[in-house]
This record gives structure tokens, C-alpha cells and sequence, in this order.
């Protein structure tokens, strides 16, 4: 599992994936944030950094799919998949080690960002009047957004040889898992009656109460849950070529 890892992760490094991801994410971060008035945290009267966590998951659904596309496709229709598959290396591990350096490269995209808590700590009137607590449970919500999304892209990746078609795929299924279901619960079928269950299936309901700094160990198992059958699901969709 780590040395797929570390090919995974050397190979978003040694090309201008790794390097384009994070600056994308960095620049549009930082123009909706310091920049656009609309959005600008200059132009609040509170030191906050909602405004992070509110736009990181729709960045995140196209820059992750990005990210995971060429993950198994690549290895798909290069044919060395099946160079692996005759590894003593089990199908699971592959999955693993190739989330795990996924998710590595989000995590260095998110870690300059930790610069902006300073800037807010600063701006705050008096200085310091910023709730590091409730940040730093909405930073791991981000996390196990991006660890859902993560799972989502691998899948896509698993199920087509095409790069593109998985990529598209792939912010396809983390459009519906973030924002359908919310769109669904206010249908007259479901409103005042299921709305409440709908909305819990998807993923904006859980990462909404934590980027509000609340940690629930629901939202957590929801999230922990999603994950591992996506993982799964990749799992079984890379052996099922082998049936």
C-alpha cells in the first residue's frame, strides 16, 4: 500500500497536477475571499472564515475530480493494472494507497490556508477575537468532505478507461451527493413530511453542522460510513475485471 502511495504521490509532483491543483485552489480561494466584494472577508464587520468553508465544496468539486480522474483510468488504459493485479498486492491496498495520496494532495492545498486564521486572528476587533475552537472543527469537516469526495473521484476513476468521462462522472456524483438531496427534500412529496431523512442522505446536511464548528459523532459516522463503501465500491469494480 505505500509504495502506491509514494508512486501516487511522486507522480502528482513530478508533473504539473500536483503544483496546478494547488495553485487553482489557492488563487479562486483567495480571489472570492480577499478580493470580489461580495465575498470579500474586507468587507465584513466580524472576523470570521466562513466564507472558506462555504466556497471550499464547490471547489472542490471540480478540482478533486481533477485530481482522481487519471488514478485508475490511467492505469486502465495504460494495461498496468493488470501488471499490478499479478503483484502479491491485494486489490484493497491499491485502493488505498492511491486515496491516501489523493487526499495528501488536498491536504497540502488546504495547509496554506491555515495562514488565513492568523490574517482573521489580526483583523479580529480586539485583536484575537476569533473562536479557534469552532475553525478548527470546521477545517476537519473540510477534511472529511474532501475524504468523501476523494472516495467518489476513485470510484468514477474505476469505471471507465476515459479520463475525461471520469472526470466527469466524478463531479457528477459529488454534485448529487452534495446538493441533490437538498433540492429533493423540498418537493411537495417529501416537504413537511420526509424532508428531514432526505436531507441526512446527503453529504451539504452533515458538512453544513460541522463548518459550523459542531462535532457530531453522527456526522462523523455518516462520513466514515460514505467513505468506506465508496472504497469499497472501487474495490469491487477493479475486481469484478478480473471475474
Amino acid at each position: 500500500m505505500w509504495t502506491i502511495y509514494r508512486k501516487e504521490l511522486a507522480s502528482f509532483f513530478s508533473s504539473v497536477t500536483g503544483y496546478l491543483v494547488i495553485s487553482l485552489f489557492l488563487i479562486i480561494l483567495g480571489l472570492f475571499m480577499w478580493v470580489f466584494p461580495d465575498s470579500s472577508l474586507l468587507e465584513y464587520n466580524y472576523a470570521s472564515l466562513n466564507q472558506l468553508f462555504d466556497l471550499s465544496p464547490f471547489i472542490f468539486m471540480f478540482l478533486i475530480p481533477a485530481v482522481c480522474m487519471r488514478s485508475i483510468s490511467e492505469e486502465l488504459q495504460a494495461g498496468t493494472m493488470e501488471f499490478l493485479a499479478t503483484k502479491p498486492l491485494e486489490d484493497w491496498k491499491i485502493v488505498a494507497g492511491k486515496f491516501l495520496a489523493a487526499l495528501s494532495l488536498v491536504a497540502f492545498a488546504l495547509l496554506p490556508t491555515t495562514l488565513y486564521i492568523y490574517t482573521v486572528y489580526q483583523l479580529g476587533a480586539p485583536v484575537g477575537n476569533i473562536d479557534t475552537g469552532a475553525v478548527g472543527a470546521s477545517y476537519f469537516g473540510l477534511f472529511l468532505l474532501a475524504s468523501a469526495y476523494v472516495s467518489l473521484g476513485l470510484f468514477a476513476s474505476s469505471l471507465t478507461k476515459n479520463q475525461i468521462v471520469a472526470f466527469l462522472l466524478a463531479v457528477l456524483f459529488c454534485f448529487v451527493f452534495y446538493l441533490s438531496f437538498l433540492y429533493l427534500s423540498k418537493l411537495p412529496v417529501f416537504l413537511g413530511k420526509f424532508d428531514d431523512i432526505v436531507q441526512k442522505i446527503g453529504i451539504e446536511y452533515h458538512y453544513v453542522s460541522m463548518s459550523r464548528g459542531l462535532i457530531d459523532s453522527r456526522d462523523i459516522i455518516y462520513f466514515l460510513g460514505f467513505i468506506f463503501f465508496f472504497l469499497l465500491s472501487t474495490q469491487v469494480s477493479l475486481s469484478s475485471r478480473r471475474w
